[in-house]
């Protein structure tokens, strides 16, 4: 089944043994946001389409937050854009965001551990978390044996929620953040990639 094809949470926690719970895990992370991006995501808001379909989220919502933050980070991870994604006929398909460790091999080899999944949805949180969930369960089983925390956004753009994955346990935070609060969205995902920083610096010196 590819992803999409799951349309309820609990349908994939079924599927998978997973168990669910809530807390508000995310911390803040600060982070200085450039006054051109500001400037720019105005404009774009005020004047653009920006919304009327999961491309255009993903074009003028999700990315340019995503691509702000990477670049601090972009040394060590490569955020890779609906790239396909493949564990066994049950876990298949083309997440829209995917946040890698950068091959040493170079910047064009797709390389695990994957660390962040990205979806975007028009409202629909609950399609979107199944989808979510999904592709994170099978960036953990295609991260074979590493026990690292896999995290996950679901955003129609305006709204942000977080998740993580442990082990079988997918924890759902309860607050949600919105781009129309920029510093607190860029700090708690700042905060998720800082977590995906020190997990991959524990697996370099373990």
């Amino acid at each position: 089944m590819a992803f999409s094809s799951y349309k309820t949470i609990g349908e994939v926690l079924k599927a998978f043994q997973t168990t669910y719970t809530e807390s508000n895990f995310i911390g803040e992370a600060e982070f200085n946001i450039p006054d051109y991006f500001r400037e720019d995501l105005e404009t774009v808001m005020r004047e653009g389409v920006v919304d009327n379909s999961e491309f255009a989220i993903c074009e003028n919502l999700i990315y340019p937050v995503l691509k702000e933050i990477w670049k601090k980070y972009s040394s060590k991870f490569t955020l890779w854009s609906h790239e396909s994604l493949n564990y066994d006929e049950k876990l298949s398909g083309f997440p829209e965001y995917i946040l890698a460790k950068r091959s040493p091999l170079g910047k064009v080899v797709f390389d695990k551990p994957y660390f962040i999944l990205v979806e975007a949805k028009q409202d629909n949180f609950e399609a979107g978390w199944a989808q979510c969930l999904a592709e994170m369960i099978a960036a953990q089983r295609l991260n074979d044996e590493l026990r690292i925390t896999i995290f996950g956004i679901v955003s129609n753009g305006d709204r942000w929620q977080f998740g993580k994955l442990k082990d079988e346990v997918f924890t759902r935070n309860i607050i949600f953040y919105s781009i129309q609060e920029l510093d607190k969205l860029f700090s708690a995902v700042n905060y998720v990639f800082q977590q995906c920083e020190l997990q991959l610096n524990n697996l370099v010196t373990a």
